[in-house]
C-alpha cells in the first residue's frame, strides 16, 4: 500500500508542476508546444539521473525511486499530450513544423536520458 502511496503523490506533483508549465510556455509559439516539449526534455533528463542513480549502488532506494522515477516523472511527463499536440499541429501547420516538433521531441528525450544516466555514470 505504502507503495502505490509513492507513486500517486509524486504523480500528482508531477501533473501539477506539468500543467503550471505548460499552461504558462504553450503560448508563445503558436507552431510549437514549448511548455510540453520542455517538459518532456526534463523529465527525460530527470528520469535518466533517477535510475543511473538507482542503479549506481542503490545510491537511492526503491521507495525513492516509485516516488520520484514512477511517480513525479510518470506524472510530469506525458506522451498522450504529445500525440495529441502533434496531431493538431498536423492539421494546423506544415508537416516540416510537425516533423520537427515530433523528431526533436523524440531524439532530444533519448539524448536526455542518455545524458542523465552518463551523469550517474561519472559520479
Amino acid at each position: 500500500m505504502k507503495q502505490f502511496l509513492l507513486v500517486f503523490l509524486g504523480g500528482g506533483f508531477g501533473s501539477i508542476l506539468r500543467y503550471y508549465i505548460s499552461k504558462n510556455l504553450n503560448a508563445y509559439y503558436s507552431n510549437f508546444y514549448l511548455g510540453t516539449f520542455l517538459v518532456n526534455i526534463i523529465g527525460c533528463l530527470l528520469i535518466g539521473i533517477l535510475i543511473g542513480l538507482s542503479l549506481k549502488n542503490n545510491y537511492i532506494s526503491e521507495n525513492q525511486t516509485l516516488l520520484l522515477a514512477t511517480g513525479f516523472c510518470g506524472g510530469f511527463t506525458t506522451f498522450s499530450t504529445f500525440a495529441l499536440e502533434s496531431n493538431i499541429l498536423l492539421k494546423e501547420s506544415t508537416l516540416f513544423q510537425t516533423s520537427l516538433y515530433m523528431g526533436l521531441s523524440v531524439a532530444i528525450g533519448i539524448l536526455a536520458i542518455s545524458l542523465g544516466l552518463w551523469i550517474c555514470k561519472m559520479l
